[in-house]
């Protein structure tokens, strides 16, 4: 098996081919930048403008799944032109994939892994979600979820297999939302946010990348959650966090009225409260590596010697 992916150098692409080149799974990667293309017998990378639909055709050589992790971060302030952008990313990503699929005439793909986000679902801090839920979250997010659902959706056409993985808070120590969540804590300025009761469905990136490949490898179809089998509140996460880096907790909680000021409706992803399901993957027979935050955290941010802390991304 050859697997093509898009988004390979962010947070989840890196831990993804990591993951297969252990597997000794032979990876072709898209890039936008030139300079970023490497060339050996198991690793090559090509040139891609989804902005402009340009690919590289040659990306598809012998390949017989996508990965495709490709979409500019949500995590900048939402101004009406950093909102189109969020979701012209994704869309142009998969419409420039499937034209170039077509156009290289290979008939190998059986499968698209495709990222999606736990966005979708409503806030709620009562609902529990699984991928059934017919609810859809009517902001932003909801917005930009299922449209890049349904347009990985229409890889169906030419006979592929569909997966969507909805991606929830991901913990590692480089990159995302921990090293920023982190911070003040390690300052000794750390608290909960907003009510502090608000779920966050997290993941351990270890445990999104094997996902990633078991899905490739078991040609998965239909929307799947990325997320550990234990939810937490944002106050249990805070406090374990402080746990780990050995760090009190005196602040009060940070009141939402002031993330709205300073972040506007950004402020959503921190707020927002989605308690979401696993159980479909690991009806799959996917296993969990880290099952709850407290050991999660332990492997982030522990070293060699139990309960000494690392040192913290800033």
């Amino acid at each position: 098996m050859k697997v093509l992916i898009t988004g390979a150098t962010g947070l989840v692409g890196q831990a993804v081919m990591e993951i297969l080149q252990q597997r000794d799974i032979p990876v072709n990667y898209l890039t936008t930048s030139k300079e970023k293309i490497t060339s050996s017998e198991d690793f090559q990378g090509y040139f891609w403008n989804p902005t402009k639909g340009e690919i590289d055709l040659d990306c598809f050589k012998d390949v017989q799944a996508i990965i495709n992790l490709a979409g500019t971060s949500i995590a900048k302030r939402w101004t009406p032109q950093h909102r189109k952008k969020v979701l012209s990313s994704r869309i142009d990503s998969l419409r420039t994939l499937k034209k170039g699929l077509e156009k290289s005439g290979n008939k190998e793909v059986e499968c698209l892994v495709s990222a999606s986000a736990i966005g979708i679902y409503p806030d709620s801090k009562c609902d529990y979600y699984s991928e059934s839920e017919k609810k859809l979250d009517d902001g932003f997010l909801g917005e930009v979820v299922s449209k890049w659902e349904a347009e990985a959706d229409t890889f169906e056409k030419l006979g592929v297999d569909v997966a969507k993985i909805r991606i929830g808070l991901v913990l590692s120590k480089d990159g995302g939302a921990l090293p920023k969540m982190a911070m003040p804590v390690k300052n000794f300025i750390g608290a909960p946010i907003g009510s502090g009761d608000q779920w966050q469905s997290w993941i351990h990136i270890e445990d999104l990348a094997q996902m990633f490949a078991f899905a490739v490898e078991n040609n998965l179809q239909g929307a799947y959650n990325g997320v550990a089998p234990n939810p937490v509140t944002n106050t249990k996460l805070t406090k374990e966090l402080a746990r780990v880096l050995d760090r009190p907790l005196w602040m009060p909680n940070v009141p939402a009225f002031v993330l709205k000021a300073v972040l506007g409706k950004m402020s959503t992803l921190l707020l927002a409260s989605q308690r979401v399901s696993n159980k479909r993957i690991e009806e799959e027979g996917f296993s969990f590596q880290y099952t709850n935050v407290c050991q999660a955290l332990k492997s982030i941010y522990t070293s060699g010697e139990e309960g000494v802390p690392a040192s913290v991304e800033a």
